[in-house]
């Protein structure tokens, strides 16, 4: 494995990407979707899955010309519902780095699955 010293949001990386039920994992890539200030103080890192099935719902089209850094193989889509945190000693390599444009894409949707029912976006106080 590929030891990265800094990982930023909106990093493309590879690794070992569990199932959602338990049952094993496989080798994916996933883009970094915490802060780039978390990632720096913290273990582990936050991310969303990438697959090239492209599709479904809930889902980010990204192609290589979404990424300021690196290439894409084959056009794919970012699992905007399927996150996790992961310990950074699991990436095996960084492959390149989206857009800001793509990321703002991938939180509006995050944003949107978050959101409290009922609230239309309001948060109360």
């Amino acid at each position: 494995m590929e030891r990265i010293s800094l990982i930023l949001q909106r990093d493309l990386l590879l690794l070992p990407f569990p199932f959602s039920n338990h049952s094993g994992n496989k080798v994916r890539l996933v883009v970094v979707i915490s802060k780039s200030s978390f990632n720096a103080k913290s273990q582990d890192v936050i991310v969303a899955a990438v697959t090239s099935n492209i599709s479904g719902q809930k889902k980010v089209l990204l192609t290589s010309e979404d990424l300021i850094e690196g290439f894409l193989k084959q056009d794919s889509c970012v699992k905007v519902e399927n996150i996790l945190k992961i310990s950074k000693l699991f990436v095996i390599k960084k492959i390149g780095r989206i857009s800001s444009a793509k990321h703002l894409e991938i939180v509006q949707i995050l944003q949107n699955l978050l959101e409290l029912d009922g609230t239309k976006g309001e948060i109360k106080k």
